[in-house]
């Protein structure tokens, strides 16, 4: 800290140095007065500056070497970054007790959301919005969570957002319980029941999935956000990031248990979200992934965002009192390349609001 001050004083200092001579040099040069503009309005008399609303030359040149040295002050910063602007979060955790504090904090500790969202963009939010209960049982998405992230994309100056999921109970229940449906259509996005016409059969090569019917608006879309819940889950032992993809596929979903791991990863290698926003405001931590039970729930007002769903999934694990290699699809994916499940190589920024 005390080097990248001296740095900052060096720098200051010599900038103030070439301004005194520069202008020392302009003030030593005769200059007959002239308008500031030369497209109208009144001369100033000669050698008396100001007149009116007017400025001599020589004024003019005075004025105009203070601003650049301004200029030049207020770009320091960029001369000598600073440790905050230089750093690279792999992973944001915050606490606090608004979801919607804690998720637009978590997403500006990774740079903000125009670091992802570009104007024009048509988005694709992904929650989990598969079963029939409220938010309090924790089996969906936080409804507030996912109205965050979307206002978030539309300030960037998103064209359109979409938000969809195909459940596993009736959709018209689902959406409306969730609290995700009205949420999200307050705002202006589109909230839409999936098109069982929307589905294509597409390529995925993968270990255990070759093709699978894909949601095809996933694809389309110029950016895709992933917002899934951190929850028990009696097959996968746990569902976050990565299990929230069975929700684009179409066909017999259910059927890829029998190699669920390897498909997990698969599907998550075929898509690529901007990025993901695990909503731990409040986990299910038995009886997922539908619950029904609130002895099964627990409040932790926490939000992890990250680009890496690896790093996600496993820094969702420690919440649960697991690590991410006790996870399957966390190995799986770590060891193919997806990303990295050992957090102590992760830049991890936590905060509490």
């Amino acid at each position: 800290m005390m080097c990248l001050l001296k740095r900052t004083f060096q720098t200051l200092s010599e900038l103030t140095s070439i301004a005194h001579l520069f202008l020392n040099r302009i003030w030593s040069i005769p200059i007959p007065a002239r308008r500031i503009a030369d497209h109208g309005g009144p001369v100033a008399d000669e050698n008396k500056g100001l007149k009116g609303n007017y400025m001599d030359r020589r004024e003019f040149l005075k004025l105009g070497a203070l601003t650049s040295l301004g200029l030049s002050l207020r770009g320091v910063d960029g001369l000598v970054p600073s440790a905050e602007a230089s750093e690279t979060v792999d992973l944001a955790v915050v606490h606090g007790a608004s979801p919607s504090a804690i998720t637009k904090a978590a997403i500006d500790a990774m740079g903000g959301i125009s670091k992802f969202i570009s104007r024009g963009d048509v988005v694709v939010i992904k929650p989990n919005i598969g079963w029939d209960r409220v938010p309090e049982q924790a089996a969906n998405t936080n409804p507030e969570v996912v109205a965050t992230v979307v206002r978030l994309c539309f300030e960037a100056g998103a064209k359109k957002v979409k938000v969809f999921d195909r459940p596993v109970n009736d959709a018209r229940r689902c959406y409306v319980q969730s609290g995700i449906a009205p949420a999200a259509s307050a705002l202006g996005a589109e909230v839409n029941y999936v098109d069982e016409r929307k589905f294509r059969e597409m390529k995925i090569n993968g270990q255990a999935l070759k093709s699978w019917p894909l949601y095809t608006e996933v694809f389309e879309a110029d950016k895709v956000i992933n917002i899934p819940i951190a929850k028990h889950h009696g097959l996968a032992t746990l569902t976050m990031a990565m299990k929230n993809w069975m929700g684009v596929m179409g066909g017999r979903r259910n059927s890829i248990h029998q190699k669920l791991d390897e498909s997990l990863v698969d599907l998550s290698r075929a898509i690529k979200p901007a990025f993901t926003i695990l909503d731990a405001v409040r986990i299910l931590t038995a009886n997922g992934p539908q619950g029904g039970d609130l002895k099964d729930v627990r409040k932790m007002d926490t939000i992890i965002a990250g680009a890496d769903q690896i790093a996600v999934d496993s820094f969702g694990a420690t919440l649960f009192g697991m690590k991410g290699s006790d996870l399957g699809y966390v190995k799986v994916g770590h060891k193919l390349g997806l990303g990295t499940m050992d957090l102590s190589k992760l830049n991890i920024k936590k905060l509490n609001l």
